[in-house]
């Protein structure tokens, strides 16, 4: 972290913060914020979110960190249409990981003037997560700065976590994951150049570019909404090593319906709406075709059943 990130912001009024990666921007995550918004409103204060630019595993440990449900732009935005003030985007390196509890508590202090603090019950921070939730109320206590912690939310039995919805996206239940998140999961890359199998199949393909980061669901079909200049188009989207070409990659490739135009190049996002079933190789390239028939006309009838959110 370096202090310019902190200093650059200047608010204009005192200011009740959250801090966390908020992956997925889910909906355990949108009731803390909404607990965040209205207690800045009732106080007069202005709200803020703290997030990473990394995720903090990348830094404390050697073990593989948790593919990411939403990029840092697409976390961004979703931050901020929950009503926010200011999301501010922290580098988690070494530095910041070295300071402790009261050191970081300082530099919110003395930047963002802050004032109130929204977490969750598991929350801490500093150096060996000394500043836990006792810990941040003492502080509060000498620095001036109220601790208020929000319960986690359920869900059809489940706590809404993002490591649940990463091991139900693994599975691809995907239904499971877009009532934990609140809304559709999305995938969002550029579009790149193909083998152009999909064009011979006479089923042509978008092949998207995702980030080697990016959680992606199960392998298999999925009925799905592309977002061109911001008009929807139904969808089907294979995710993927292709086994019946003998694939050994994984691809994102989606079917648009009744749109002609070249997409390459372009960044397109795409809305995962429901499994429609698993990879599978197929004996011959005609069993191939007539499934693939099969599952646009089974994605147009769950599409059009669906509300566009």
């Amino acid at each position: 972290m370096k202090v310019e990130e902190l200093a650059q912001i200047s608010p204009e009024k005192d200011m009740v913060l959250t801090i966390g990666v908020f992956d997925g921007v889910h909906l355990g995550h949108k009731y803390l914020l909404s607990q965040l918004t209205e207690q800045a409103r009732q106080r007069g204060l202005l709200s803020g979110v703290i997030t990473f630019r990394q995720h903090p595993r990348e830094v404390l440990s050697h073990r593989a960190t948790p593919a990411c449900l939403t990029d840092l732009d697409e976390r961004v935005r979703l931050l901020k249409n929950e009503g926010v003030d200011a999301v501010i985007a922290l580098s988690f390196n070494r530095e910041l990981a070295q300071l402790s509890a009261a050191e970081f508590v300082g530099l919110l202090k003395k930047y963002l003037r802050i004032r109130g603090l929204v977490i969750g019950p598991d929350f801490a921070l500093g150096r060996g997560r000394e500043g836990n939730v006792d810990n941040l109320r003492m502080l509060g206590q000498k620095m001036g700065f109220s601790v208020t912690v929000i319960p986690p939310i359920m869900v059809n039995g489940d706590v809404v976590r993002s490591t649940v919805i990463r091991d139900a996206l693994a599975e691809g239940d995907v239904r499971k994951v877009n009532n934990l998140i609140g809304r559709f999961f999305s995938l969002t890359g550029q579009v790149i150049t193909g083998v152009g199998r999909g064009t011979k199949l006479g089923f042509p393909t978008v092949n998207l570019d995702v980030a080697p980061k990016q959680a992606l669901p199960a392998d298999g079909v999925y009925a799905t909404r592309a977002y061109i200049n911001d008009r929807a188009y139904h969808s089907v989207t294979n995710i993927g090593v292709r086994p019946t070409f003998g694939g050994d990659g994984r691809t994102v490739e989606t079917f648009i319906l009744n749109y002609q135009g070249n997409l390459y190049g372009q960044e397109l996002r795409i809305d995962i709406v429901e499994r429609l079933r698993g990879e599978k190789r197929f004996d011959s390239v005609e069993e191939l075709k007539k499934q693939i028939a099969e599952d646009i006309k089974k994605g147009i009838e769950i599409l059009e059943s669906q509300e566009i959110t």
